[in-house]
């Protein structure tokens, strides 16, 4: 189970930096898509730790996600949504609340 976990793991990082090296891929596209982002990521490390009896705020998950501080990621990386983005999210998310 040990070497599964640190798989795992290492499967995880990969993922991280990969997201990394295409910061031009926005959330919103990544939610438009698969249904999750680099927040949820963060949001997931957070519940995760909360299992595991471990306190780890929002900030430092989206620091470990993102690689820098959410504010920082976000003035340098961020573009604003499209409408069209902005849409098809709405669209997608009114399907999975009812």
């Amino acid at each position: 189970m040990n070497k599964e976990i640190e798989i795992q793991a290492a499967v995880f990082r990969r993922l991280l930096a990969h997201l990394d090296n295409r910061k031009d891929v926005q959330n919103i596209e990544l939610m438009n898509l698969a249904g999750f982002c680099r927040n949820c990521f963060s949001k997931w490390t957070v519940a995760e730790a909360e299992k595991l009896g471990v306190t780890v705020d929002i900030d430092s998950a989206r620091e470990q996600v993102y690689g820098m501080p959410y504010s920082e990621w976000k003035e340098k990386h961020q573009l604003p949504a499209t409408e069209e983005q902005l849409a098809k999210f709405n669209e997608l998310n009114s399907k999975v609340k009812q």
